[in-house]
């Protein structure tokens, strides 16, 4: 293959026609977190990410064989592949620009919207390389193609010249990328090469046909400075050595490949491998078009249907009727697994793409899982076997722990000293149950009308709570705010925390869009990581998202969450006739019941936020709560003091 992508490959349509402009790149400075998710450290690694998948779409196109990722000593990063090269002719839209700059310079342009010159990519949405231009103070492309070595530099998005040529290239092809990172942006934070490593070794996997070289001119200590990734075995070589050497259900992981094509006649495919160990918690580790999707999405969840109803089906088969009772949450219960699907136009719940929304995939993904699932059963009955044994007794257990919560709740108001203040709901399980946790008793009663009394309860507090960090642990157990959150859960502090004594299923902060919200917000938060750390791993801490605004034009009505987004639609308009009207909600309190259940509490039409904690880089989280939260002004101001530029409208 290495021969022919030299002499040009084989696409002649991927030319400056395929580049599609759909609109302009000024908003990237001012609003980053819009495209990047934030200018912290994960936001930060986020950018080597768009400029790699770019490279890993050329290799899973059939059009490169080798990128080459280098981190340097002034922590600038190199992203190089011998793909095609970006095309550098003059743009027909643009005949003044060529193809690479309007790429590099405008959001929403690129080659991957029409499908011409891409069947799958993980950039689908054109903004990776031009918000990586955007955040850099520095980008320098090379490419290599048609024979000829050309150059264009960059600052903060802004092209320092046209197209150069530099020199000829006979034996070379691909696409060269240099940036560093603007401190105006990010600020201290700095590429870690432990972080930089794991996550190109991760891309490997997901594609056998590429080979990845690592170099870095830091030394960590810990990081190879130099390394090579190629994996012939994909996925199951990475499940093998996620596992390193646990004891399993099944001597070998059922693993495999699907082509769609071939049997749906759509273009893509679904990779997977999946084991189940007693020696650890089971996972699932998901990607489409080799972008993580640590959210999941449609595609594991085609996944696991496929799975279930072929544990259940190989059940009936031997005549197990218990098998009838394994649930998804028993699958996942020591199930260790890894989902890799290559789709055409993939649709994703926000640019950074946690979580893949294209409903095809799971239907693809189900059908080409289960084919194969029932066949390595029937293959493999002795792993089979043992697999069905460990997931009927998961089952057990979690019905018995189902039982004895379900007593427990019945009686709960009898066993514990439930606080005044709490207006519980009236399901006997914990199952599908929310708290609020709300500010004061005005908003606690447009929540109380708005709730459903079956599955959501109330509790209201009667100001800001203690910052438990660096308290004393006589203040924990003596505050009133906290006693009543402690015995509304039903759990104890700290080493005492058990996440099964939880007597709801969602814990949801529910306050102002204010200043005073967001403190009330971020000291509930740091009791609920200092004291009970596991309930935010399990998954079971949200943040509500009350709009700020209520906007009306005659007979319509909007509700926005930021001034950001009321300009823009009061530019727009709302469709409605005659002036737009403005309601800014000081709190909870001024809104109505029907406004507060549209907006934030109907889970048919709210949105929340998990809170969750950086999987790659927990240790970090500890330290940026002690900075903000601890007992040592001098870290917060430094953190004020890093940070103050980024913040351009204060609400006071």
């Amino acid at each position: 293959m290495a021969d022919d992508l030299f002499n040009g490959g084989g696409n002649d349509d991927y030319n400056a026609d395929s580049i599609e402009v759909l609109e302009g790149l000024e908003p990237v400075r001012k609003r980053p977190g819009m495209y990047i998710g934030g200018t912290d450290e994960r936001a930060l690694h986020h950018m080597v990410a768009e400029v790699l998948d770019n490279s890993m779409d050329e290799a899973v196109a059939g059009f490169a064989n080798r990128i080459e990722v280098e981190l340097h000593a002034d922590y600038a990063i190199t992203i190089r592949d011998n793909g095609r090269g970006i095309p550098t002719d003059p743009h027909p839209k643009f005949p003044d620009k060529s193809a690479l700059e309007v790429i590099l310079c405008t959001l929403h342009a690129g080659g991957k919207f029409s499908g011409k010159a891409y069947q799958t990519s993980g950039g689908l949405h054109g903004v990776g390389a031009s918000v990586v231009n955007a955040l850099s103070d520095s980008m320098v492309v090379q490419v290599a193609r048609n024979k000829e070595l050309v150059e264009q530099r960059f600052s903060r998005g802004i092209p320092l010249g046209p197209v150069e040529k530099i020199g000829s290239a006979p034996n070379r092809r691909g696409t060269t990328v240099t940036f560093h990172a603007d401190e105006e942006i990010f600020g201290h934070h700095r590429f870690k090469p432990a972080r930089l490593f794991k996550s190109i070794r991760s891309k490997a996997y997901l594609f056998s046909g590429v080979e990845i070289r690592w170099k870095s001119a830091i030394d960590d200590g810990e990081t190879p400075t130099e390394a090579t990734f190629h994996f012939p075995g994909g996925l199951s070589d990475y499940l093998k050595e996620t596992l390193n050497g646990a004891t399993t259900y099944a001597d070998n992981a059922f693993s495999g490949t699907v082509d769609f094509q071939e049997k749906f006649g759509e273009p893509g495919k679904v990779e997977w491998a999946i084991n189940w160990t007693p020696s650890r918690d089971g996972f699932i580790q998901s990607y489409c078009n080799t972008v993580p999707t640590p959210e999941g999405g449609t595609h594991v969840t085609g996944f696991w249907a496929a799975i279930l109803k072929g544990i259940k089906a190989y059940g009936e088969l031997v005549n197990n009727k218990k098998a009838g009772s394994i649930t998804r949450e028993d699958l996942i219960s020591g199930g260790c697994a890894l989902v890799s699907c290559f789709i055409r136009e993939p649709a994703f719940v926000g640019q950074t793409k946690d979580r893949l929304s294209t409903e095809a995939a799971q239907k693809m993904t189900e059908g080409a899982v289960r084919d194969h699932f029932d066949n390595w059963l029937a293959a493999d009955t002795k792993s089979a076997g043992a697999i069905l044994d460990f997931l009927v007794l998961r089952a057990e257990e979690r019905l018995r722990r189902k039982a004895e919560k379900e007593t427990q709740r019945k009686s709960a108001t009898k066993k514990l000293r439930l606080p005044g203040k709490l207006v519980d709901c009236s399901s006997s399980t914990r199952e599908g149950t929310e708290l609020f946790i709300v500010e004061g008793d005005s908003a606690g009663g447009s929540a109380k009308m708005a709730r459903d009394r079956k599955t959501q309860a109330l509790l209201p507090l009667r100001g800001k709570i203690l910052n438990v960090l660096g308290a004393a642990s006589s203040k924990l157990g003596s505050n009133a705010e906290i006693n009543d959150l402690t015995q509304a859960l039903g759990v104890g502090l700290g080493t005492r925390f058990n996440v099964d004594d939880l007597r709801y299923d969602k814990i949801i902060i529910m306050t102002d869009a204010d200043v005073d919200g967001a403190h009330i917000a971020s000291l509930l938060m740091t009791f609920f990581f200092t004291q009970m750390r596991p309930m935010i791993d399990a998954g079971h801490l949200y943040l509500a998202c009350p709009p700020l605004y209520r906007l009306t034009q005659g007979a319509k009505r909007l509700y926005v969450a930021d001034d950001a987004e009321k300009n823009l639609m009061m530019e727009k308009g709302l469709g409605g006739k005659g002036k737009i009207d403005v309601q800014r909600f000081k709190g909870l309190g001024e809104m109505d019941a029907k406004d507060l259940k549209d907006t934030t509490m109907d889970p048919a039409t709210r949105k929340l936020i998990r809170v969750s904690i950086d999987d790659e880089m927990p240790g970090e989280t500890g330290d940026l709560v002690e900075r903000l939260m601890g007992k040592k002004p001098e870290l917060r101001f430094q953190y004020i003091q890093e940070n103050a530029r980024f913040v351009e409208e204060l609400d006071v």
